[in-house]
C-alpha cells in the first residue's frame, strides 16, 4: 500500500431489549462507552443480553442501539472508568465472534458450560457517545492534513446497515461510484498542484464519502465530499464543504455546499460552484455537468473534467479528461468482508495500482 496512514488521528435502544442491572449507587460524572458485538454468522437481526455493573445502564434510542444481521450495537453511560467496567453478553443460539470498541478487539472470556456468553472489560471515558464514533466508524486513512490532502474511505458492508439503510435499497451502485470519485478527484488534485499549494499555506483538502452503518450519524442520501479546510484542522474558519449526491449509476446530480458561517448553497447541472479559501482568493471550482460529471476548474492551469468512460455509469471505469483530452482514467474495488481494496490508475504510458488491506471491523490498515 502506498501513501497512507493506518491510526485516527483528525477527527475529534431495541424494543424488547433484556439488560441486567443491579441496583446503582450514588450519581456521579457520566462518561460513555460504545461497543459491538460481532456474530460468527450473519443472520436476522436480533439482541442479545447484556448485564452491567451497577450503576451502569443502556442508552435508549435508536441512535444508540441497532441490530443488523451482522451486529449488535449499544452504548453505555455511567461512571467514567478509564480501567474499563466489567460486561456480559450472552447472545441465544448466536456465537459471538467478535467485541470491538473504538479500534480495539476486546479480550474476550468464553464460559465451557455457556458457549453463548462473553465477557470482557470495556473502557468508559467518552464525554458523549458520539465522541465515541469510532466505536462504528469503519474507515481507512489513505491520507492526513499536513500532507494538503486529507481522505478517508468509509467500508460499507450491507450486514451492517444501521439507522435509515436497512430500511431502503441497498445503495451498492453508489457505494462503489463515491470510492472511485474520491480516487478521480485525488488524480486531479495532485496533478493540478492544488495539493501541493495547500500543504504550503498549511491548508488540506478533504475527500469523504457516506456511511451505512452508524446511526449517530445519518448519512443519506448517498454522497461524496471534496472539501477544502483553509487551516491546519477542520475546525478552520470558513472551510467549504461540497455535498455532491449521486444516483444508483453514481452520477453526480446536486452539490449542497456549506460555507462555515455562511450556510448552504445549491448548486445543479451548469451552475459554477467556486470554492475560496477564508481571505477570499479563489481555490477551485465545480460544475456538475450534464450526464453525472463533474468539471474541476483550477484558477491557473488547465480545466479538468470526471466522466464515465461507458455511457452514465460511474459505477465502473471513470474517466479524466485535462484540457479537454483524455488523460487517465480511474477505477476502485473494495471487498468489504476481506478487508482488502484497489485503485487502479491507468493512462498512456502510465499505470499504478495500489492495493491496501485492512482490518474489516475497524477499517485499520495493515
Amino acid at each position: 500500500m502506498q501513501n497512507h496512514v493506518s491510526r485516527r488521528a483528525v477527527l475529534a435502544g431495541a424494543t424488547g431489549l433484556a439488560v441486567t442491572v443491579p441496583a446503582a449507587g450514588p450519581a456521579l460524572a457520566t462518561a460513555y462507552a460504545g461497543f459491538r458485538v460481532v456474530r460468527q454468522k450473519a443472520g436476522l437481526p436480533s439482541v442479545p443480553e447484556i448485564t452491567l455493573p451497577a450503576g451502569y445502564t443502556l442508552m435508549t434510542g435508536t441512535q444508540y442501539q441497532a441490530a443488523s444481521r451482522a451486529e449488535y450495537l449499544c452504548f453505555v453511560q455511567g461512571e467514567a472508568d478509564p480501567a474499563g467496567i466489567r460486561v456480559s453478553v450472552r447472545w441465544p443460539d448466536v456465537p459471538v465472534k467478535d467485541v470491538i470498541a473504538g479500534e480495539r478487539h476486546l479480550a474476550l472470556e468464553r464460559e465451557v458450560d455457556d458457549r453463548f456468553r462473553v465477557t470482557f472489560t470495556l473502557p468508559v471515558y467518552r464525554a458523549s457517545a458520539t465522541a465515541d464514533s469510532p466505536t462504528v466508524q469503519v474507515w481507512s486513512y489513505l491520507g492526513q492534513p499536513a500532507s494538503g490532502l486529507y481522505w478517508h474511505v468509509e467500508h460499507n458492508d450491507p450486514d451492517r446497515a444501521a439507522g435509515v439503510w436497512p430500511t431502503v435499497a441497498w445503495p451498492s451502485g453508489e457505494v462503489i461510484a463515491v470510492q472511485s470519485w474520491m480516487a478521480a478527484t485525488r488524480e486531479v488534485l495532485v496533478d493540478s498542484g492544488l495539493v501541493a499549494e495547500a500543504q504550503r499555506r498549511s491548508h488540506f483538502f478533504a475527500l469523504m464519502g457516506f456511511e451505512t452503518n452508524n446511526p449517530l450519524h445519518p448519512d443519506n442520501p448517498p454522497h461524496w465530499h471534496m472539501s477544502y479546510y483553509p487551516g491546519p484542522t477542520m475546525g478552520a474558519a470558513k472551510a467549504t464543504v461540497p455535498h455532491y449526491w449521486v444516483d444508483a449509476l453514481g452520477r453526480t446530480f446536486y452539490n449542497g455546499q456549506d460555507v462555515q458561517g455562511g450556510g448552504r448553497t445549491p448548486y445543479r447541472v451548469d451552475q459554477p460552484a467556486p470554492i475560496y479559501d477564508a481571505e477570499g482568493a479563489l481555490v477551485i471550482t465545480t460544475t456538475i455537468r450534464a450526464g453525472g460529471g463533474l468539471d474541476l476548474d483550477p484558477p491557473n492551469g488547465p480545466a479538468y473534467s470526471i466522466i464515465a468512460a461507458v455511457g452514465q455509469d460511474f459505477t465502473g471505469r471513470l474517466k479524466i479528461l485535462k484540457g479537454g483530452r483524455p488523460w487517465r482514467s480511474v477505477a476502485t474495488r473494495d471487498n468489504v468482508r476481506q478487508g482488502k481494496a484497489r485503485m487502479d490508475v491507468r493512462g498512456t504510458d502510465f499505470h499504478s495500482r495500489t492495493d491496501y488491506t485492512y482490518d474489516p471491523l475497524t477499517g485499520i490498515t495493515r
